[in-house]
């Protein structure tokens, strides 16, 4: 039986870690066994640049903690190493960072499984989630096809001027 400490501790964390589930708005559960040191550092170092809190934890810890946050459907999936991405306000930057990761390091890094708003999404949600334009692409497209009808019409109103002026 461990001591009352160690338990306190670990129940302390649990909490933390379900209230970081909760907060999340994106999450993504890789199996990181086999990546370099190297490669770790940088995928690490990517994610802290996009705001994205990215750590080791157990399996155990994590299955209480999605208990707590009310998040149902990852327990299959909490098995050998195990980290998680935790973005807010951004549900794509985690899992195209990660999926890039996976596509570079031929198998031995491979996305287990996600959730987004707190509901459960299979690695094949993820990877659709990872293949979406960017936020500012999204946007620009957006501004594009909101100004491309004005533009439209303002060529034609001038081409309308012009030939009424001829």
């Amino acid at each position: 039986m461990p001591s009352q400490s160690v338990l306190q501790t670990k129940q302390a964390y649990v909490e933390e870690l379900a209230d970081k589930l909760k907060n999340a708005d994106c999450g993504v559960i890789v199996d990181y066994k086999g990546i370099t040191v190297a490669d770790d550092t940088k995928l690490r170092k990517d994610l802290r640049e996009a705001g994205i809190d990215y750590f080791v934890v157990k399996n155990t810890l994590l299955k209480r903690a999605a208990e707590i946050a009310g998040i149902e459907g990852i327990e299959d999936v909490l098995e050998g190493t195990t980290a998680i991405a935790l973005a807010k306000d951004d549900i794509i930057t985690a899992p195209k960072l990660l999926y890039k990761q996976e596509e570079d390091s031929d198998g031995t890094f491979s996305i287990k499984k996600g959730f987004v708003d707190n509901k459960a999404i299979s690695k094949e949600e993820v990877v659709a989630y990872a293949k979406l334009p960017s936020k500012e692409t999204l946007l620009s497209q957006l501004v594009f096809m909101l100004q491309s009808p004005i533009q439209r019409l303002a060529i034609a109103i001038s081409e309308i001027e012009k030939k009424q002026s001829a």
